[in-house]
């Protein structure tokens, strides 16, 4: 954790930042407003695109601000860039569960990454606020985050992320009793009138299921990062560069996120280990002799864990595609 709990951000570079950030989120909706099937070289580049972005980024904080805050970005990046993955395997069960044509799956993602936008935009906020109010934030962001890692590994364990149960989504129900909704889907638009009466199209409620989920991953994301920094300018950006690239990334990833088997477990671990060093930041204030986990440690940790289950996933689908063969 860094030293001091000031921030980088001036009132200049948030309104910069935002401008900015409201500028790439027009040109994905622009991109997005004729229906298309996102082809691999589409995808590929606006992904490197927006890799690339972060480390632009991070260059100019290290030259801007020192290397300190560079690293606290580039870690908290990876940890964001991470769940996001987790984030997109998600989107993937809500697209193929709603039947979403290719065509429109681009738009349902660039509104679900919107809605995370703001809402992480809200647990930033709030999350600075108990920060200010006291050193007993990190305890109970800790807390969460240890509760979010056990109730990842007990679905990891039991395969509980293969399916998703669309009725246990009280937002999907209660949309349906509100509101009419169309039998198929009319490429983007989301409401359309039929008989006289306002109705919702499916895409509509795909998008809302979103936005149920994009809660969710807020809570254990928000306080994740702030496990690497206490400065609210930089958790925004983390999470900002961490989200902009998830449609094209979608895209990129579609058929690698089923082989990422072990990409759970690996999530679980991190939030764990970020939970127990927010705990120990907590303890380290009331009894200086608790030692206290620097950030090139974490980023190592995290790394070293990413690379481990990828290795790790592959093996087991290598051993599971060899079990079949042999059958």
């Amino acid at each position: 954790m860094p030293e001091s709990a000031g921030s980088v951000g001036s009132p200049g570079l948030w309104a910069i930042s935002i401008a900015v950030l409201l500028a790439l989120l027009v040109a994905d909706f622009a991109v997005t407003r004729k229906p298309h099937e996102v082809s691999m070289r589409e995808a590929a580049g606006w992904s490197v695109f927006y890799l690339a972005l972060p480390v632009v980024f991070g260059l100019w904080l290290w030259l801007e601000f020192g290397g300190g805050q560079a690293l606290e970005f580039m870690t908290g990046f990876v940890v964001e860039k991470s769940l996001s993955v987790d984030n997109l395997f998600v989107f993937m069960l809500l697209l193929a569960a709603f039947a979403v044509p290719p065509a429109v799956q681009q738009r349902v993602l660039l509104y679900g990454i919107v809605g995370a936008l703001v809402l992480r935009g809200v647990f930033i906020a709030a999350g600075a606020a108990m920060l200010s109010a006291g050193t007993w934030a990190f305890l109970v962001f800790g807390v969460i985050l240890l509760a979010s890692a056990v109730k990842i590994l007990r679905e990891a364990m039991s395969d509980g992320q293969s399916e998703l149960d669309l009725s246990q989504l009280r937002s999907v129900r209660l949309l349906r009793r509100l509101m009419p909704v169309t039998d198929d889907y009319r490429g983007t638009r989301l409401t359309v009138r039929e008989q006289g009466r306002r109705a919702l199209t499916p895409l509509a409620v795909v998008v809302v299921a979103v936005f149920a989920t994009d809660v969710v991953f807020a809570v254990d994301s928000v306080p994740a990062v702030y496990g690497i920094t206490e400065d609210p300018y930089l958790v925004f950006a983390t999470n900002a560069f961490a989200l902009l690239g998830l449609r094209a990334l979608y895209f990129v990833l579609h058929s690698a996120l089923a082989k990422l088997v072990h990409l759970n477990h690996g999530l679980a671990i991190i939030l764990a280990f970020i939970g127990v060093k927010l705990v120990l930041h907590w303890a380290h204030g009331i009894w200086p002799a608790v030692p206290q986990v620097p950030t090139p440690v974490s980023l190592g940790v995290i790394v070293v864990v990413l690379v481990t289950v990828s290795f790790t996933s592959l093996y087991a689908r290598r051993r599971e595609a060899a079990k079949a063969a042999k059958e």
